[in-house]
């Protein structure tokens, strides 16, 4: 007994040292003139790399650490990060917190950020206890959450490429190069042709914007003689319906004004005319048959008519 006296008094002695060392660390911590605030954060993603002493970051810049990362059965959806500040780092209303990845370690930060100058401070308790900051989706957390479905199309996309390169499909693509080739070297056998059927091309097409050029010029041409030149005809010709018009009007109201003496004419005039001329033209056939008898017999005419002499006949 006497023997495992001094290793008892040993072991109690050491293990007294460490707690008064541990609870001189712990007391230099919280009254090393450093005050904290502390802060929740719900985060509806996965925290993935984030763990208990990870660092947070204001605008870049170290102000505090990750003190408990907690589930929360009754709203799976989100995990609850509890995060400790320097109690200087002015966390304000509009302040959010994004997970940030660093470089290709896995591990991850909070990241602070967005706080407006003027703004109240980030100060009423959550619903657990302490103040809640606003969380933001990341482009981190965006492809996280999106990786399934980018693995599950990259499979689809790697089933279709296979059903694409099949041995028939790569037989064809093969015929198609092959054919390639042998185009190519047609071509490049008939290179001079191409060359001289090209420059012939280039030419034509000089030949034909020199044309065009002439064409626009002549219509540019043709359009100002008529601008200038048909002004005038123009107006000459509107001056003859201008007076065409007027005369019809006039015509009109002569043909309306004689339109009574017309009618009267035709009822009467014209028939009595009609009378006159056949009794004209009877007069006129008498004096012909009179001046055709005076021609024959003259006296005869005027006195009675001539008698014909007697027939004799011949006598044998």
């Amino acid at each position: 007994m006497e023997n495992r006296q001094p290793y008892v008094l040993v072991g109690a002695v050491t293990l007294l040292l460490v707690v008064a060392i541990f609870g001189f660390v712990l007391w230099m911590a919280r009254f090393s003139g450093e005050e904290r605030d502390t802060y929740d954060i719900f985060f509806r993603q996965s925290v993935t790399g984030l763990s208990n002493g990870s660092p947070v970051t204001f605008s870049g810049v170290p102000v505090g650490q990750v003190s408990a990362i907690t589930l929360l059965p009754e709203t799976p959806e989100f995990v609850r990060v509890r995060i400790q500040v320097r109690s200087d780092v002015p966390v304000l209303e509009g302040t959010t917190a994004a997970l940030q990845g660093l470089g290709f370690t896995g591990s991850i930060q909070v990241q602070l950020k967005g706080a407006m100058r003027g703004a109240p401070p980030i100060d009423t308790p959550g619903p657990y206890g302490v103040p809640v900051i606003p969380s933001t989706s990341s482009g981190l957390g965006e492809l996280m959450e999106s990786a399934p479905q980018v693995v599950e199309r990259a499979s689809i996309l790697l089933a279709r490429l296979n059903e694409l390169f099949d041995d028939s499909n790569r037989a064809s693509l093969t015929s198609i190069l092959e054919n390639l080739d042998t185009t190519t070297a047609a071509f490049a056998s008939e290179a001079p042709a191409i060359r001289a059927s090209l420059r012939e091309s280039t030419e034509t097409l000089k030949a034909a914007t020199l044309a065009a050029n002439k064409l626009a010029a002549m219509t540019e041409s043709a359009d100002a003689v008529l601008r200038e030149d048909a002004k005038p005809l123009i107006g000459d010709l509107r001056r003859a319906v201008q007076s065409a018009d007027a005369l019809l009007v006039r015509m009109e109201t002569v043909t309306a004004a004689a339109e009574p003496g017309v009618q009267s004419f035709s009822a009467e005039t014209i028939p009595e005319a009609n009378r006159m001329i056949r009794e004209l033209r009877e007069v006129a056939e008498a004096l012909g048959a009179m001046s055709r008898n005076v021609g024959e017999d003259p006296l005869g005419s005027f006195v009675r008519g001539r008698q014909l002499p007697d027939y004799q006949p011949e006598q044998k």
